[in-house]
C-alpha cells in the first residue's frame, strides 16, 4: 500500500488521486470518481472534492493508498 504524506490539514480527493500517481490529471481524476471506481475508506464516493486527512484510505482499480500527517 502507498502512502500520501499530507503538508496541510487535508487534500481534495481529486488531488490525491493525481499526486498518487492512479490517475494522469485532474479530467482522469473527475471522470473515475464520477463513474463510482473511487472509494474512500470502503465506500464509493462521488465527490471529487471530497477532503480527505490523515488515516483516510482510498481505493481505485484493485490499488490501495493511504493519507499521512
Amino acid at each position: 500500500m502507498e502512502k500520501i504524506h499530507l503538508n496541510d490539514t487535508f487534500i481534495k480527493l481529486g488531488q490525491a488521486l493525481k499526486l498518487s500517481g492512479f490517475v494522469e490529471s485532474g479530467v482522469d481524476a473527475k471522470y473515475a470518481i464520477q463513474e463510482g471506481l473511487v472509494s474512500v475508506n470502503g465506500t464509493v464516493e462521488y465527490q471529487r472534492g471530497k477532503k480527505l486527512y490523515p488515516g483516510d484510505m482510498v481505493s481505485y482499480k484493485k490499488k490501495t493508498f493511504q493519507i499521512e500527517k
